[in-house]
């Protein structure tokens, strides 16, 4: 992001919170190009976003206005600025749904106080649907008002193009497109007029003080109540056991039924075509970000949504026939080369990074989030001194100083203690990605001297993939 930016949204948290801004930190990237920044003042803070896609800012803030209108739990927006592509919104804070949900399950068990959460989700879920499209100016909505026949065959070439031709299934190109239309029809033939939040899965709820709280509904458009539902529960990697599904959906029918009348029978035989289309889109995701982007996190949820996949076509009877679909949905669930993608038992690769604070901590790209960042500026900088501000901390003279320094000492003992912990957990549990970030005010000493010390410490110790870097040193070197 351009300098300016940065400027600009600065000002705007300061003009808005009346307070200086005293740390400026990028959230790692998800599945979106916007960029988000937490900004922090003495006591507030909020986040700053950047998204050039001026029309899906409109739809996200235009909509944001009216749900909050409704006393929907969505974050306020502060400011924005069009001309800037910029606003600054509530910060609700770190834990998703998602997070929670990794938090508090322990193999494949589902403790009481997670289904009771995702009840109170169910129920703000049916209070969105109904009382937020209530006076909503779909013409807003972006990239298409309505999830119609055209939305749902940009979903399903998205499947067949970026997942089934890059994961190399083969499919009968004609057959399988009169399918997707007789899967178009069925879902056409109920209601549609409601609002769909479109992306309603663990990581765009927020968890903030036991409540559920909804982001990223900028895609949201006109539709059927099964859309978001099957969004929720089929969510692939939150894993929801099939019971749990069953329990949950009974549950949504009580809440719908508080603001309108249901046929049970025929909303649930189309909810499982929309869990059908759900699955695919989301498929068709994980190929673009995986196989294309080579985003290896997208990757890994592929044999989740396998499972989710099996688990319905061998249970579900659809009332349509789709044989040209089937047949590819059948050839996914028995590829062994997808059902095992991104899973295996890679060495893990631990990240080590020496910045400067005056340029920010650097981000995530690995999409695993937390990691440490240790702040080194406590300890004594021979940068102060005339003999060492050319130097580094991987230059003799720096080693040597710090060899005399104490405090280097324990703090170095303290990291090694707790990063061990990490790297053990994580290579006990299959994880892929660790990142430790050493920060001082040049990023040229003390966190270039505490990088590599760490580097070597872990590769004296463990079988690891270390990859360490030095960016001010780097940004020099340009």
């Amino acid at each position: 992001m351009e300098t300016n930016t940065k400027t600009l949204l600065i000002k705007m948290f300061e003009e808005w919170s009346g307070e200086e801004a005293r740390s400026w930190v990028m959230l790692p990237p998800s599945g979106s190009y916007r960029e988000y920044y937490r900004i922090a003042g003495r006591t507030k803070s909020a986040m700053g976003v950047y998204n050039a896609d001026q029309k899906e800012n409109d739809a996200f803030l235009s909509f944001s206005d009216h749900f909050k209108s409704k006393n929907l739990p969505v974050p306020e927006i502060y400011k924005r600025d069009d001309q800037a592509c910029i606003y600054l919104q509530e910060d609700l804070g770190d834990v998703t749904l998602y997070s929670f949900l990794q938090g508090v399950r322990k193999d494949k068990d589902f403790p009481e106080e997670l289904l009771i959460f995702y009840r109170l989700t169910i129920s703000r879920l049916v209070e969105f649907q109904i009382k937020g499209g209530d006076g909503l100016d779909f013409n807003k909505c972006y990239p298409r008002q309505a999830f119609d026949r055209q939305s749902m065959l940009w979903d399903l070439h998205y499947f067949k193009y970026y997942f089934l031709k890059l994961a190399r299934v083969p499919f009968d190109e004609q057959a399988l497109e009169d399918d997707y239309h007789r899967l178009i029809d069925f879902l056409l033939e109920v209601d549609h007029d409601y609002f769909l939040y479109r992306d309603f899965q663990s990581r765009n709820i927020m968890v903030v003080d036991d409540e559920p709280y909804f982001i990223d509904y900028q895609g949201g458009r006109k539709g059927a109540l099964q859309y978001d539902l099957a969004s929720l529960l089929y969510d692939a990697k939150a894993d929801i056991p099939e019971e749990v599904r069953i329990q949950l959906l009974n549950f949504y029918m009580q809440e719908l039924k508080k603001f309108k009348a249901v046929d049970e029978h025929d909303f649930k035989v189309h909810y499982y075509g929309y869990v059908l289309i759900r699955i695919m889109q989301a498929m068709g995701a994980y190929g673009f970000r995986g196989f294309y982007e080579k985003k290896e996190h997208f990757l890994k949820s592929i044999p989740f949504a396998i499972d989710n996949l099996q688990l319905l076509l061998k249970n579900i009877d659809f009332r349509i026939e789709l044989p040209a679909l089937f047949d590819v949905l059948k050839k996914i669930t028995e590829s062994e080369d997808l059902k095992t993608i991104g899973q295996a038992n890679e060495t893990l690769t631990v990240s080590i990074s020496s910045f400067s604070y005056k340029r920010g901590i650097p981000v995530d790209v690995s999409g695993n989030g937390g990691g440490f960042v240790f702040d080194c500026r406590a300890i004594h900088n021979p940068g102060r001194y005339p003999e060492y501000k050319d130097k580094t901390g991987k230059d003799k003279e720096v080693i040597a100083f710090f060899a005399k320094e104490p405090e280097m000492e324990a703090f170095l003992k303290d990291v090694y203690s707790m990063v061990d912990k990490s790297v053990e957990k994580y290579i006990s549990r299959g994880f892929n990605n660790l990142m430790v970030n050493f920060g001082c005010t040049g990023g040229q000493h003390r966190s270039v001297f505490s990088a590599e010390k760490l580097a070597n410490h872990l590769r004296h110790k463990y079988k690891l993939n270390i990859v360490l870097k030095h960016v001010e040193q780097d940004m020099k070197k340009r």
